[in-house]
């Protein structure tokens, strides 16, 4: 087995959910060595945050407690939607002195969609955080 990606994904609203579930699929359907570390969705009563805490991945509220996992996180998407998180994750890896960890923004995911073979993912509308 070769070296595992750990993601991590920020943000479970129309965009994040959709893009969480058909990634976690085609994890599982190619068994790639892929893993998803932690997610990060302001609703933790939500059916997909119940699903990751059910399947024992960390779930937190804020997106910012996803950087204090240090290197454990190799790619972090961003799929607020929100640029000011970002801009805030940014400030917290460097403050972190964590040059590990990657961010891949809301392009990214769409990206990766195309590759899915899934339609349209949504566009977003800032409520996903």
């Amino acid at each position: 087995m070769g070296h595992v990606v750990k993601v991590a994904l920020l943000g479970l609203g129309e965009v994040g959910e959709k893009f969480a579930e058909h990634f976690l699929e085609k994890i599982q359907e190619d068994r790639a060595n892929v893993e998803i570390v932690a997610v990060a969705h302001r609703d933790l009563e939500s059916p997909v945050a119940l699903g990751f805490v059910h399947s024992k991945v960390p779930v937190f509220k804020d997106a910012m407690e996803v950087v204090t996992l240090g290197a454990k996180v190799d790619i972090i998407f961003d799929l607020t939607g929100d640029p000011e998180v970002r801009r805030k994750l940014r400030i917290a890896l460097q403050e972190s002195h964590n040059q590990h960890t990657v961010i891949a923004p809301e392009v990214v995911a769409h990206l990766l969609w195309n590759f899915f073979g899934e339609g349209e993912l949504p566009r977003s509308n800032r409520t996903g955080y």
